[in-house]
């Protein structure tokens, strides 16, 4: 694929790695409106001009990731490929360009969208989807800390070294996960866990604040249910995992959200 522009949207929470230590996975579109994922990225170890926001539009050298069966999977060509940024898109006129690029293609019927998936001929793995009702937003406690061999494997190999002045300290798993309880348009109800980074960074955050989990995890349903749910026109960035894409019922995860202001009349010019 060469040098590739990608218009970022998606970043999950940093994941562990044997051969990599800290990854994050990131999708987007492509110009022509494509959607493209790209992993690993040691996101984390990158200059700070290759730390790439969402809505950036970056150029890298990509070859596809021979190691993901997903046809949608590329990585740079080596882990330490130049990223560059060269655009961003802001949220003028109520998310009006994002729109462009971001809703080409909505789906609402989730039953739909897990057959295209699983069908050889048509692997859609990535895709946007609009929940006809949220139902709830909710979270679940996980295992506080990472696997201790796996973390062990890694400081052996001395993968967590970044320079001289000390150690590269991986980020703080999160403690719990978060899921959106919703219907899709044929009434069918789904709970789907949320990987967003953002999330992640969010329950951080105010924990630091309160010092307490509870609080915390109010506050990021305040924002994924009381807001986002109630208050736009909310719409999720799916990705399937290459784990469970062939044995679970249903492959796909929230990866983002897509949450402009709800407009109540549409544009007469």
């Amino acid at each position: 694929m060469a040098l590739t522009k990608v218009l970022i949207t998606v970043k999950t929470y940093p994941t562990l790695s044997a051969k990599y230590d800290e990854l994050v996975c990131t999708a987007g579109f492509k110009e022509d409106g494509t959607w493209i994922r790209l992993y690993p990225v040691p996101f984390r170890k990158k200059s700070y001009n290759e730390q790439y926001k969402k809505y950036d539009w970056i150029e890298v050298d990509l070859v596809k990731n021979t190691s993901d069966f997903r046809p949608d999977s590329f990585r740079p060509k080596s882990i330490d490929s130049e990223i560059k940024v060269v655009g961003h898109i802001d949220t003028a006129n109520n998310w009006e360009e994002r729109k462009k690029i971001c809703l080409g293609k909505i789906y609402y019927n989730l039953t739909e969208l897990i057959a295209e998936a699983k069908n050889k001929d048509i692997c859609t793995l990535l895709a946007v989807f609009k929940p006809t009702e949220i139902l709830d937003f909710t979270a679940e406690l996980v295992d506080r800390e990472w696997d201790k061999d796996k973390l062990d494997k890694l400081n052996q190999l001395n993968l967590f070294e970044t320079n001289k002045e000390g150690k590269f300290e991986v980020v703080q798993k999160l403690p719990y996960k978060f899921k959106f309880h919703f219907k899709d348009n044929q009434g069918t109800e789904s709970r789907m866990m949320i990987e967003d980074w953002e999330t992640g960074q969010l329950y951080w955050r105010q924990f630091e604040k309160y010092q307490n989990e509870e609080k915390a995890i109010a506050d990021v349903r305040k924002k994924y249910f009381d807001d986002f749910a109630k208050t736009k026109d909310l719409h999720f960035f799916l990705g399937t995992t290459a784990q469970f894409h062939n044995v679970a019922p249903n492959p796909f995860i929230i990866i983002g959200t897509f949450q402009p202001k709800i407009e109540l009349q549409g544009k007469l010019f």
